[in-house]
């Protein structure tokens, strides 16, 4: 989205992403046995990027580094959070992109076992937040 105020394109991109879900939605409730077959549009699309990063950006965990060595706030720093998008996006419409393994780690739970924590690549990390 080429809009100058970064707020501006934020607010514009959630109001873009809000009404097709809600389309979405509304065409699977109408009809239960509807296929969508071009979903991968909406991937690729410039808003629905912009609004997975924020959410991985905004995130508890954005100044830790996932497997690629690169944290959500070491992006936002640099001021390149517009060609890393750009990059995502290249890569997801060439079909070149491809996730790095998840780091797993066991941490003790609250009394007795552990729970599993995984850290992503950045750019998967983002990828799976326009899956929510």
């Amino acid at each position: 989205m080429n809009i100058d105020d970064p707020s501006d394109a934020l607010f514009w991109a959630e109001r873009r992403v809000l009404g097709i879900q809600t389309k979405l939605h509304q065409w699977a409730t109408d009809d239960t046995g509807r296929r969508f077959n071009d979903l991968f549009n909406l991937v690729c699309d410039p808003a629905f990027l912009l609004v997975a990063w924020e959410r991985v950006r905004s995130n508890r965990g954005a100044r830790t580094a996932g497997v690629d060595g690169i944290s959500a706030h070491a992006v936002r720093l640099s001021g390149r959070e517009d060609l890393f998008l750009d990059r995502l996006r290249r890569d997801l419409k060439t079909q070149t992109f491809i996730p790095l393994p998840v780091r797993e780690v066991m941490i003790p739970k609250g009394g007795s076992g552990k729970v599993s924590v995984g850290w992503a690549s950045l750019l998967w990390a983002t990828e799976l937040c326009k899956r929510l």
